[in-house]
């Protein structure tokens, strides 16, 4: 039991790589010092929630912490077999059916944080701070020719504004390679409008060709930190005029005394998109944008980051790199695949028509996209599109479900 004072942090990684623990080693003292200097009494609860599939990573590879870490935090793991066993004990229990507990718990972006809220719930969290394995705690700031880094207090700053404002959820802000989209080179094989028709089909609510091709112009594809919000100044609270307030699904703390404004995560089987439909409920929460950023390290060049070993420049990072394409690969299937969703919720009525626009830019550029890498086949791309349009009334079914499923057991928590 907690003392009364008690904050339970939870930080929740939903990984398929062993690089989580490359992140937890290098940063738990940084942790540790953040919590030293706060006034707060904050206990501090890793959750790791693995998959061995998902890059071929044996199970043991994801349990080398540090033992200096064991000692000072709790770590909870999270594997298959546990998720297996939860799911029967709810379906024994008639919490949940199978199917219910097969859309809400496993694998993958939306299931993975869905069950890893479910644990920290279990494990009477406060709070809880989701990070990815690809974040490090530092702010890029350009200063003339030069780049300044900066330590964040990602942890800390995320609970002093949960508990000033008494926020439902928390967002940071990111920097370094945002996107996971490489340099698309403009030659004879390719043009700027092959390159445009592309990045527009497969683009989603907080990547347009527009912002992409500005960063390359201006910083090699890199987004650098404002001075002012690395130095914790400029919390403010989202308020979407539309209704939807579109948060990340990193940096992003869920409070979990305020059960009724949380919602359930969700994407399509195999796509992205969870923190954008996660987004889509937060119309009556209350979400605090947080003055701190994490350095996202899309494509894994600088992990020496995590050692201290700080970059003077960063590198224009080509499509021609087989981790590269690989990368963005996977991450373009996984857009394509939410992006029907994505519009029939944004506007039901127009889906038809906006659909149609994607679909044609799509096929228009997919060809001249296709020559530039050599490992993987875009023009698959085209397929998933249609086989998603095709079922984008029984993936909205789902991402209605997803909630309903998510407020039982929410009631049923406390008695399992």
């Amino acid at each position: 039991m907690k003392s009364d004072d008690e904050i339970n942090v939870g930080i929740g990684f939903v990984t398929g790589r062993a690089n989580v623990c490359d992140v937890i080693n290098s940063y738990y003292k940084h942790i540790l010092n953040q919590i030293e200097k706060t006034n707060y009494n904050i206990k501090v609860t890793f959750f790791i929630l693995y998959d061995t599939t998902y890059q071929g990573t044996p199970k043991e590879e994801f349990y080398k912490i540090n033992p200096d870490v064991f000692n000072k935090f709790n770590i909870i793991y999270i594997s298959p077999e546990e998720r297996e066993e939860e799911k029967k004990k709810l379906e024994e229990k008639n919490i949940l059916t199978y199917e219910e507990a097969e859309l809400f718990f496993g694998n993958g972006h939306a299931k993975g944080r869905n069950t890893v809220l479910y644990f920290a719930l279990k494990n009477e969290m406060d709070y809880l701070l989701f990070w990815d394995d690809d974040e490090y705690p530092v702010a890029c700031i350009k200063d003339g020719d030069k780049i300044i880094w900066k330590k964040q207090d990602n942890v800390i700053k995320h609970i002093e504004e949960m508990e000033k404002n008494n926020a439902d959820v928390t967002i940071g802000y990111h920097c370094g390679y945002i996107s996971p989209i490489p340099y698309l080179n403009v030659s004879d094989n390719i043009e700027e409008d092959n390159i445009q028709d592309f990045i527009e089909a497969i683009s989603n609510e907080l990547v347009s060709y527009k912002s992409i091709n500005e960063k390359f112009k201006k910083d090699n594809g890199v987004t650098f930190a404002e001075e002012n919000l690395a130095n914790g100044q400029g919390a403010y609270e989202l308020r979407g005029e539309d209704g939807n307030k579109f948060v990340a699904g990193s940096t992003l703390c869920l409070n979990l005394r305020h059960l009724d404004k949380i919602p359930a995560f969700y994407n399509p089987p195999s796509a992205r998109g969870e923190d954008t439909f996660f987004s889509m409920n937060l119309e009556n929460s209350k979400v605090i944008k947080v003055p701190v950023y994490h350095f996202h390290d899309g494509f894994l060049k600088y992990k020496k980051i995590m050692e201290g070993d700080y970059p003077k420049k960063f590198k224009l990072i080509r499509a021609n790199d087989k981790n590269v394409e690989k990368r963005f690969f996977k991450a373009c299937q996984g857009w394509i695949k939410y992006k029907p969703l994505l519009l029939y919720i944004l506007n039901r009525e127009d889906y038809d028509y906006q659909i149609r626009k994607v679909k044609v830019k799509l096929k228009r550029s997919i060809r001249r996209i296709d020559h530039l890498f050599d490992q993987s086949n875009f023009e698959n791309l085209v397929k998933q599109l249609d086989e998603y349009d095709s079922k984008v009334e029984e993936h909205y079914n789902d991402f209605i479900r997803i909630n309903k499923i998510w407020d039982n057991l929410k009631k049923s928590i406390p008695l399992i």
